[in-house]
């Protein structure tokens, strides 16, 4: 019998990780059969600057997979971050096709496309797009306005860009490590799979991931996804700035920087080193969150992830910046796994496995699988070029 594996593929700029998931009849939560990390090469803020060194680092990363889990890695779902991931909320509306007014599901993928050609994309590509809200005649509609009846029906919706010649990159060099791409999902957004509930969704929360060199962060409302950006800045920076403060190897830095070693530094000058360098992080998502008027408004909070989570004391200093409440969430996995996750850096890749199993339901897939396969006949084209 074929098994039903899933494969999530996190590039970050420090670290690779793999998770592989199977899915077993009768079971809606996967069993994990591997973790993986490896070192990431020729990456810096989250896309690639030395191709054939990236490629190495997600070759290798998917090889110790396959011994692992004893089959061949053919496909695998791919995160998507770094510096050019951002998101627009853009709105479009359409004159009602049918002679008596009722709305169709043919009027709203209309009015979402009107959305879509308001879209100033030059030298971007949209990797995910999600209807945040509906308005017919003027009025706001809750819900799906299928049935209802009106002259104009207009459709506001979050469209997740992402830098074109980031992306062929990306993908040409998975492509080049022997993995075919069934997806790709913006990793915020994949991390919000593995460490939020509904409840908190709705209620409304950010999700901060908080990488080596890039935060990224995933505003929710009603369930729905209403902002998302990545800021230049990550855990890397507090490690450097350590070492400078005290002169110090990076490697004793990090460890200090996490808790993991009693240290002889000045706790004070210590303290003032990482309040610091996280007030810039926290102060890039304040300013977001007051751009889309919910500073102080979002009930669940912030959720910290990512492998700047292991921070000394970062909830408490999350809930006394943003008077939200805070907390680090690490992804609940089911007992039968081979694996436990044990902290939140495992987040992206083990949400991917998990948002896969969530399209195959009956709800529209959110993935533009028709730009994902351009772009990679477009790769494929290029690669043949340079073979000799």
């Amino acid at each position: 019998m074929t098994r039903n594996i899933v494969i999530g593929l996190d590039i970050g700029t420090a670290s690779i990780r793999v998770v592989a998931c199977e899915y077993k009849p009768g079971n809606s939560i996967p069993q994990v059969l591997s973790l993986v990390k490896k070192n990431s090469r020729g990456l810096r803020r989250g896309y690639i600057i030395q191709f054939e060194e990236a490629v190495s680092s997600i070759r290798e990363a998917l090889v110790e997979t396959e011994r692992i889990i004893g089959t061949r890695v053919k496909h695998v779902v791919l995160a998507i971050g770094g510096s050019t991931l951002e998101s627009k909320l853009i709105e479009g509306g359409i004159v009602v096709s049918k002679a008596d007014n009722e709305i169709t599901s043919n009027d709203i993928n209309r009015a979402i496309s009107a959305s879509e050609s308001n879209l100033d994309i030059t030298n971007k590509t949209v990797i995910q797009k999600f209807p945040i809200a509906y308005r017919l005649d003027g009025k706001k509609i809750i819900g799906r306005p299928i049935g209802l009846k009106g002259s104009k029906l207009e459709a506001q919706v979050l469209f997740i860009t992402y830098s074109t010649p980031h992306l062929k990159d990306l993908l040409a060099a998975v492509e080049a490590a022997g993995a075919h791409i069934d997806d790709i999902i913006a990793a915020p957004l994949a991390a919000s799979e593995a460490i939020t509930t509904r409840l908190q969704k709705t209620a409304g929360c950010v999700i901060a991931n908080i990488g080596s060199q890039t935060t990224s962060i995933a505003v929710f409302e009603e369930g729905l996804p209403i902002s998302l950006r990545v800021f230049p800045i990550g855990s890397t920076d507090i490690t450097n700035d350590i070492a400078l403060g005290f002169q110090i190897p990076l490697e004793e830095a990090e460890k200090i920087k996490t808790g993991e070693v009693d240290n002889n530094t000045p706790q004070k000058k210590l303290d003032q080193i990482i309040e610091a360098r996280l007030s810039d992080i926290f102060e890039f998502i304040e300013n977001h969150l007051k751009r889309l008027g919910r500073s102080g408004l979002l009930p669940a909070g912030i959720i910290i992830t990512g492998g700047g989570s292991g921070i000394a004391e970062i909830e408490e200093r999350a809930k006394h910046f943003f008077k939200l409440p805070a907390r680090i969430s690490i992804p609940t996995v089911a007992n039968n796994s081979r694996n436990q996750i044990k902290d939140s850096s495992w987040s992206v890749a083990y949400g991917l496995c998990l948002k896969t199993k969530d399209n195959e339901s009956s709800e529209p897939k959110l993935i533009n699988i028709t730009i994902i396969r351009r772009v990679l006949a477009q790769i494929w084209k290029w690669l043949k070029e340079l073979l000799p």
